[in-house]
């Protein structure tokens, strides 16, 4: 291949995962992180992931051979487009395709089109016209923002009160934007299950499997996150499953986009609930997804820059997939506070870790008078990996226990589902 200039896009802790990885590769010349947080200082480069343009230029003056683009806005803003027009190779899809994020109501139509077994729902744009339908259909009930609010849009109403009051909160501007229209659909039961695909428009390889931990309290109690934990493989997974979801999901998706004129060339992130009638799609996301990409880049033992290369030119089905059978564990720690008002600035300090199955992966984090400090929500991602779940999640915690982060917030149950009785 040669030596490669790689730019990543973004400061969370799936950007710090991926560099990570890809520092790994032998195929390196250099790598940069736009704009970085403190567990990247090596690599980053001050400029906001939202500005195309000047992402643009640095790309040219830099002459960077690939830029992998890592959070969702600059997606839905159209960086790729912006990217391919100035002649750069990007890993991502196109601003159309990237709707299959940035509108749950297209991504409803495309499933409709796709015939993917999903919720039933309906799209609502007046408050009152909603109110009825959810008074007719009754609860529990699910309420979405149709646009991006960065994994919090969703409400799950449990009685009726709850889901009348979620129609105002939405449609209100509570969400900005992303609540101008709102879509209701049926509530779901099942265990849920992250499955991240490569696809270069054409042909989709799965990464493993992930179990993320959305509520910010223990027992899945308290408000909807980002995401405060995950672990892979979850035990209710099965290569059965797997490929149905590939068959019936993954591949009717990408020929329903690629006959839309819109292929989808990424990381296309499938949130499946399996349910007693089998899987049923949540929701598309059109990129790596935070914090799964944290347990998944500690368990792919293959070069990452070649699958993303060839997912590039459209020859992903040339490339070579490797896993490690070790199960990894991913622990959040976050701002007291969060996910609502939170403090930042708070001074922490890290123990060094040698252990090569241990990472400390940074996402809020910045530097302040040479100081680690936290500079966003969720903070640190722990990751480690064992040879049962039961090992890894020893290990996460013992680092968990040795960091100090004063009143940070983190889940101790995270991954426990996965338990067998008694472990």
């Amino acid at each position: 291949m040669g030596k490669k200039r790689v730019l990543i896009v973004g400061n969370g802790g799936r950007e710090h995962a991926l560099a990570w990885k890809l520092a790994q590769s032998p195929e390196i010349e250099r790598l940069f992180v736009a704009p970085g947080n403190g567990g990247t200082l090596l690599w980053n480069v001050a400029i906001p992931a939202q500005d195309i343009a000047g992402l643009v230029e640095f790309a040219l003056q830099e002459k960077i051979d690939l830029t992998v683009v890592g959070p969702e806005d600059p997606l839905s803003l159209g960086i790729v487009d912006a990217f391919q027009e100035a002649g750069l190779r990007i890993f991502g899809p196109s601003q159309a395709a990237a709707q299959l994020e940035g509108s749950k109501s297209f991504a409803k139509l495309i499933m409709e089109s796709a015939k993917i077994p999903t919720a039933a729902w309906e799209t609502f744009e007046e408050a009152e016209l909603a109110k009825a339908y959810i008074r007719t259909v009754g609860a529990p009930i699910v309420l979405k923002a149709d646009g991006l609010a960065a994994g919090k849009g969703v409400i799950v109403a449990m009685d009726i009160e709850t889901a009348l009051q979620a129609v105002d909160e939405i449609l209100d501007g509570g969400f900005g934007a992303a609540g101008k229209k709102l879509v209701i659909e049926e509530f779901l039961e099942g265990q849920e299950v992250s499955l991240l695909c490569f696809s270069d428009g054409v042909t989709a390889y799965p990464m493993v499997p992930v179990q993320d931990h959305k509520r910010a309290l223990e027992g899945d109690l308290g408000l909807n996150t980002g995401g405060m934990g995950t672990y892979s493989p979850p035990p209710i997974w099965t290569t059965e499953i797997e490929a149905e979801v590939m068959r019936d999901f993954v591949a009717p998706t990408l020929e329903v986009m690629r006959e839309r004129g819109t292929p989808f060339q990424g990381v296309l992130f499938l949130g499946l609930i399996l349910t007693e009638q089998g899987p049923k799609l949540l929701e598309y996301n059109a990129r790596f997804g935070d914090p799964e990409t944290q347990v998944v880049m500690k368990r792919l033992k293959s070069d990452l820059l070649p699958i993303l290369w060839a997912c590039t030119e459209g020859r992903l089905s040339e490339a070579q997939l490797e896993w490690n059978e070790d199960v990894a564990v991913c622990v959040v720690m976050a701002a007291p506070g969060y996910p609502l008002a939170y403090a930042k600035g708070i001074p922490i300090r890290l123990p060094e870790v040698k252990a090569q199955d241990v990472v400390i992966y940074h996402a809020g984090t910045g530097i302040s008078e040479e100081q680690l400090v936290s500079a966003g929500g969720r903070v640190l991602g722990i990751t480690a990996e064992g040879k049962t779940l039961h090992e890894a999640r020893e290990k996460a915690y013992a680092i968990v226990d040795q960091i100090d982060f004063p009143k940070a917030h983190f889940r101790r149950d995270i991954g426990v589902k996965g338990l067998a009785p008694g472990q």
